[in-house]
């Protein structure tokens, strides 16, 4: 891994925003999810929740073209339980929706801890998961269409997002906790072995925090083929 590698991998991570989400409601075109997944990558968010309840089986794919490596993707099996978790954990929950209390999505404040519910490319947020959230927000409409493509509502709002929460300098310290911090370097730095550890259920191998690589990579192979 070069220098200017790690240098990067080093300032992404020291911008991600772990208390900024987005929620999605069975939203399954692959191109939808590829461009929600890379907007939220953009603006320094660290996982995404989505539901797919119709088919327990289902994978993420990783049609987010690569964008998915530096997202975690957080599946649930519905509505409810995940807007639960997200409220029990302190997160305000926006839902992008047209209705008689939506507000513009530029009046409400992402500083805090939050999650932008987006819905189906069809029918939108369902009225249960509606009377759930704590806020409706729009994106004004100057045409004749009635919205936009959820991909692109969802950049226009998590831009919104992103200016207050630069304007409140939270890009400019680290705020993921040290432990995540440097598990998710070691999946991004060393994918293959993070895999292989995973597999055989391994904790991952201490790094070097100057250059990002394994420290002593022989022993540390040694050992394990021992255990194998």
């Amino acid at each position: 891994m070069t220098p200017e590698r790690y240098a990067r991998l080093r300032e992404t991570l020291d911008r991600r925003q772990p208390d900024l989400t987005l929620l999605t409601e069975q939203i399954h075109k692959p191109r939808n999810i590829a461009a929600l997944v890379r907007t939220a990558d953009a603006v320094g968010i660290h996982q995404v929740h989505m539901v797919w309840p119709w088919d327990k089986h289902r994978h993420y794919s990783g049609t987010a073209m690569g964008s998915d490596r530096w997202v975690n993707v957080n599946r649930h099996e519905s509505m409810p339980a995940a807007i639960s978790q997200l409220k029990e954990s302190g997160y305000k929950v926006y839902a992008a929706h047209f209705s008689d209390r939506a507000v513009d999505y530029r009046s409400v404040d992402y500083s805090v801890p939050c999650a932008l519910v987006l819905g189906n490319e069809k029918k939108g947020i369902s009225a249960d998961t509606a009377d759930l959230v704590d806020e409706h927000v729009v994106v004004p409409m100057m045409g004749m269409v009635e919205s936009f493509n959820v991909s692109v509502a969802a950049a226009i709002i998590l831009a919104e997002a992103q200016r207050q929460r630069a304007a409140l300098g939270l890009y400019d310290k680290v705020r993921l906790d040290q432990e995540e911090y440097w598990q998710t370097l070691f999946r991004w730095a060393h994918p293959t072995v993070a895999e292989y550890c995973h597999k055989n259920e391994l904790p991952y191998p201490p790094v070097s925090h100057e250059d990002g690589e394994i420290i002593d990579p022989s022993a540390w192979y040694a050992q394990v083929r021992k255990k194998f």
